[in-house]
């Protein structure tokens, strides 16, 4: 039976809110699930249900929600002050989360610019990437290169090097053209291919894209290892090794956006550990908090700032900024996630959490009649759905599969997130055995109880 209270705030949420990434004609149609506090790793509605969060609240969640210790350091930093702009001064919290942040990198990034958002560092990023160019008088560098499908972040700059045609077609005249390299996807681009012959065409494409117009390229811009929002498409060490090579060998800078992959995410603190990768300019958020405020950092390096140092008048200052910039909160609570990181050997203990997600998705969720393909790194999955896997015959939009799935689940307690039809697991880091197979329980009997009436 509902609320009183929950109807209230059904109609105010109908009348007034305007949801992202969201169909509000559907949504004014539907009863919302409206979450009213948090334990753990479960998210709590206003009927007093719980969840088990899977997606981790949009992939940033690391230590399970209202954790002791970033909470205590939130509120610690609260009776000193709350905000304070870096725009002319510091703050504490900033000038620590910098230090720690130059540590736990890769070598070779010295700086750090603080912004709020994934999308704001991938912006912050490329400006950074087109005016060090400019000054050090190469101005004809001017384009940036990416991955086809990648996703980056729903600013203009973000959109123009992450153009997804679902989600930006509207706004492709605003937009420059930029550049696109066909990473490895057996599955989606190199169909009939082996994992090496992939590898090896793709490898191909991107030398000779970049080699006709290096010298037009300021930067390429990608996720490691795994593209997020794009429908978790993986690639190899090898691969992502090839485009650092490209890169130094055409004098081309290379930009890491590690927004999603970042802080644990993919089994290792970054993505581009993994194959020992060095970039010019490394984004992160989501997970920079613990989950907890938004906060995101753009590193580069020493070669990169000194090209901006010059006297007041000659005007070569990064004209870039925003009002919550290293916000003394949000680094509060970085740093707390960070001391977390070290105290509790979160990545060691990681190691058997994921060995049991690999052996479940293999023994268990692969067999299941319309699951097409299953794509991992580290906590990062996407399971894609098809009507008829073995001919690659998709369902119909109309039929509206993944948001089944996810609805499914939620009827049984756990919150799932869709990209179309693939289906994507992102629990937090916390996330503990039974909870795991709690997880994948219910992700495998949604997707046979949807994907059977459909059928």
């Amino acid at each position: 039976m509902e609320s009183d209270l929950y109807l209230r705030l059904k109609e105010t949420d109908h009348k007034y809110l305007w949801h992202p990434f969201t169909q509000m004609q559907e949504w004014l149609e539907e009863d919302p699930l409206i979450i009213s506090r948090s334990e753990g790793n479960y998210l709590v509605d206003t009927q007093g249900k719980r969840y088990l969060d899977g997606v981790s609240s949009l992939w940033c969640n690391l230590h399970g929600h209202v954790q002791p210790d970033i909470s205590e350091a939130i509120s610690r930093q609260l009776e000193k002050v709350a905000h304070s702009t870096l725009l002319g001064l510091s703050n504490i919290p900033s000038i620590q989360l910098a230090e720690k942040l130059v540590k736990i990198t890769p070598k070779g990034l010295t700086r750090v610019f603080y912004s709020d958002a994934g999308a704001t560092a991938v912006e912050v990023s490329l400006k950074m990437a087109f005016q060090y160019w400019q000054l050090k008088g190469n101005v004809n560098k001017i384009k940036f290169a990416s991955l086809a499908n990648s996703y980056h972040g729903d600013t203009l700059g973000a959109i123009n090097v992450g153009y997804s045609k679902l989600f930006h077609h509207y706004y492709r005249p605003l937009l420059q053209d930029s550049l696109r390299l066909t990473p490895p996807h057996v599955f989606r681009f190199y169909k009939g291919m082996s994992h090496k012959e992939s590898i090896t065409a793709a490898g191909k494409e991107a030398r000779n894209i970049i080699a006709a117009n290096h010298r037009e390229i300021a930067a390429l811009i990608v996720e490691p290892l795994i593209q997020g929002a794009a429908g978790m498409w993986t690639h190899s060490i090898e691969y992502l090794s090839i485009l650092r090579d490209l890169c130094r060998q055409h004098n081309i800078l290379l930009i890491c956006d590690e927004v999603a992959t970042g802080f644990g995410r993919t089994g290792t603190m970054f993505a581009c550990e993994q194959a020992n990768i060095q970039p010019d300019l490394l984004c992160l958020a989501k997970g920079l908090t613990g989950g907890y405020l938004p906060l995101a950092a753009t590193l580069t390096t020493e070669k990169i700032f000194s090209a901006f140092l010059a006297p007041y008048d000659e005007f070569k200052t990064f004209f870039h900024g925003h009002t919550f910039t290293g916000n003394p909160l949000g680094c509060a609570a970085a740093l707390a996630s960070l001391q977390i990181f070290q105290e509790q050997d979160v990545l060691a203990r990681l190691k058997p959490i994921l060995k049991r997600l690999k052996d479940r998705l293999d023994s268990d969720l692969s067999q299941l009649n319309h699951v097409a393909d299953i794509r991992r790194q580290g906590f990062m999955v996407g399971l894609e759905l098809m009507l008829d896997p073995e001919k690659k015959i998709p369902y119909a939009a109309t039929q509206k599969i993944g948001v089944k799935v996810i609805l499914e689940a939620r009827k049984r307690g756990v919150i799932l997130r869709p990209l179309g039809d693939v289906i994507t697991l992102m629990p937090p880091l916390s996330i503990n055995a039974n909870e795991l197979d709690i997880l994948l329980n219910v992700t495998r009997d949604s997707i046979e109880a949807v994907t059977c009436q459909a059928s």
